[in-house]
């Protein structure tokens, strides 16, 4: 039997070119509720688990995302960056607030998949109804442009400060900005190279930090169940 990504990449991309089948992989991808309840990083057993579920978070979805996009013979790679959970642009209650303050910092995933002679960033971390509570969600992509992060990336403390102090210019140009990786972004040309990445990260967290990330993740998981619930349209 044909496993679970195979029969889904083949019932959203029939009948498409390669372009709009990238696009549509992206979007059934993305409205993927996000959840953290189900910390699966394996890269081949993850993205089964999530289908079967139907919820997971930005690694089994990138590791499903980069494998569709392969399958439609397009070039892609991972791209991790560091990040802060305390976003002030998300519209925390204050329980989870107070939290996310104490939560060390952490790594998100995206992909970077290659359009013509350029690399474009394709996050489909947050699904739709997110948006209510602050999030940024990526509509309408048209498979060309970058996306935007998922995430606010952290920049190098030092880098700033250097290029701040001595030179009061911006630490990267605008045709830097356009042709490079956000400061402190890690590529990576597959799965295991990435696994062993985040091995590496999260090896260093006590068991204090442990216990704040898993009370925090179910207070979070709890609150995105709350925003999905609410009626309106989407902000």
């Amino acid at each position: 039997m044909p496993s679970l990504v195979n029969r889904k990449f083949r019932e959203w991309t029939e009948g498409l070119d390669t372009h709009q089948g990238m696009i549509s992989v992206f979007e059934h991808i993305r409205d993927i509720p996000y959840s953290l309840e189900v910390a699966r990083h394996d890269p081949v057993a993850g993205p089964e688990e999530m289908l079967r579920i139907g919820k997971g978070y930005c690694g089994p979805k990138h590791y499903l995302l980069a494998e569709m996009f392969r399958k439609l013979n397009l070039n892609v790679v991972y791209a991790t960056i560091a990040f802060s959970w305390n976003d002030p642009d998300l519209r925390y209650p204050p329980a989870l607030r107070e939290l996310a303050v104490h939560i060390p910092v952490a790594h998100h995933l995206a992909c970077r998949v290659q359009i013509g002679c350029r690399w474009a960033l394709a996050d489909a971390t947050w699904d739709r109804p997110l948006a209510r509570a602050g999030f940024p969600v990526n509509e309408h992509w048209d498979g060309y442009a970058d996306t935007r992060w998922a995430v606010k990336p952290l920049r190098s403390p030092v880098r700033t400060a250097f290029c701040r102090t001595l030179t009061n210019e911006p630490c990267r140009t605008k045709d830097e900005a356009e042709l490079l990786p956000v400061d402190g972004e890690k590529d990576h040309w597959d799965a295991e190279d990435h696994a062993r990445f985040y091995r590496g990260k999260v090896s260093a967290r006590t068991p204090d930090d442990l216990e704040r990330i898993a009370r925090f993740y179910r207070e979070f998981d709890a609150w995105l169940i709350r925003v999905r619930q609410e009626t309106g349209p989407l902000s």
